[in-house]
């Protein structure tokens, strides 16, 4: 018990809001979930999950020497809902985790200064683990008792809401394990409710190829034009579900300042963001996640959004992006033009650009002009 209040005392002082245990005999057996989650096809075109499922399975399928896991959560909580930026059609809304550093790099940092600490108390091997591995940290971290998984999957805090990132370390060494999280939901349906693409498609089960943080971030192809409304000016991941929840009335602001939100990154104008080119998107997304879904994927989301924005004056934006190099960024220009300009002007701009028809991965977006609506001017 003292080596775990000295562990909680370290983790505290490094930055981390949350520090639980458990034992690795103790984790469930997540095989089975999440086998029908993956023979259902809930994960997209997410070949990892499918690649690393046997590894997620059980802590012990991953590391067999593993006797406990330390499970950690740091808290990113925004001063104020993030949904408030939905009214605002002519900038982008970035989900409130990519508004500064990527937690992956922070948090894989401090998991090492922390492990490094047990192991100069207790000996014994450690290994440190944040998302990108394959560990399904939201059900370990309530068996840990940190939170619970709500309805939208994601976990949920007593003390922090909705808002921490999770990070873990496995060891050899033997912890006293902290009692599980219960499930505190009830009869709630708020997040399941709010979901602009209707991905929550029952209590506690995700439809990724619905989601709007999968289609923006994970999803290499054009989106699904059934979607692509219902994203607005959504860039890059969405927080609906997560912001929706009554325990974010719990919920603290962050106070890591790597996790506070840029200023620039708040509410970026869509004009300025699709008018960047490759290298002034880097330079903007230096040390932020959203870089690295590359260039063509991010003006994909952005034109999308300005398509969805009935904004007129943003049909230049697109019209310009019409010649890029990715077949993805021009289709996505022309369904934006598609929905900003009325019939004739639209029609006579395909006129001009018979050649783009050519192309297998634009043609579609070429809709007949008696199937358009013309968009909000038309």
């Amino acid at each position: 018990m003292d080596m775990k209040i000295a562990l909680r005392a370290d983790a505290l002082a490094l930055g981390f809001d949350a520090c639980r245990v458990l034992r690795a005999a103790d984790a469930p057996d997540l095989g089975p979930r999440l086998a029908a989650w993956l023979a259902d096809g809930g994960d997209g075109d997410m070949g990892w999950m499918r690649e690393t499922a046997a590894r997620r399975a059980h802590p012990n399928a991953l590391w067999p020497d593993v006797r406990s896991l330390v499970m950690l959560g740091m808290n990113y909580g925004p001063p104020s809902d993030p949904r408030e930026g939905l009214e605002r059609r002519d900038c982008a809304n970035i989900s409130v985790y990519a508004r500064n550093r990527d937690y992956h790099d922070l948090i894989k940092g401090r998991l090492k200064l922390l492990a490094s600490k047990l192991v100069s108390r207790a000996g014994g091997d450690v290994k440190v683990f944040v998302d990108t591995a394959p560990v399904m940290e939201k059900p370990l971290a309530a068996q840990a008792g940190i939170g619970w998984q709500g309805k939208h999957t994601n976990l949920v805090s007593r003390e922090f809401g909705s808002w921490l990132f999770l990070g873990s370390i496995f060891t050899t060494i033997d912890l006293t394990p902290d009692a599980a999280e219960v499930d505190h939901c009830g009869r709630c349906r708020a997040c399941i409710d709010v979901c602009p693409t209707q991905a929550i498609v029952a209590p506690y089960r995700l439809d990724a190829r619905r989601c709007i943080s999968y289609l923006t971030i994970e999803h290499k192809g054009p989106i699904p034009a059934e979607y692509r409304d219902s994203i607005g000016n959504r860039v890059y991941g969405c927080d609906d579900c997560l912001a929706v929840c009554p325990w974010n009335k719990f919920a603290q602001a962050a106070r890591e300042a790597r996790l506070v939100a840029r200023d620039d990154l708040r509410a970026p104008a869509l004009d300025d963001l699709a008018a960047m080119d490759e290298n002034a998107f880097r330079g903007f997304f230096s040390g932020s996640p959203v870089k690295r879904i590359g260039h063509a994927r991010f003006l994909r989301n952005v034109l999308i959004a300005i398509g969805a924005s009935a904004d007129r004056s943003l049909a230049r934006c697109a019209e310009t992006r019409l010649a890029h190099d990715s077949p993805l960024v021009r289709g996505a220009a022309i369904w934006a033009l598609s929905r900003l300009l009325d019939r004739d002007r639209f029609d006579a701009l395909a006129a001009r650009n018979k050649a783009l028809e050519q192309d297998v991965q634009v043609r579609a977006e070429w809709e007949p002009a008696e199937s358009r609506t013309g968009g909000a001017i038309g």
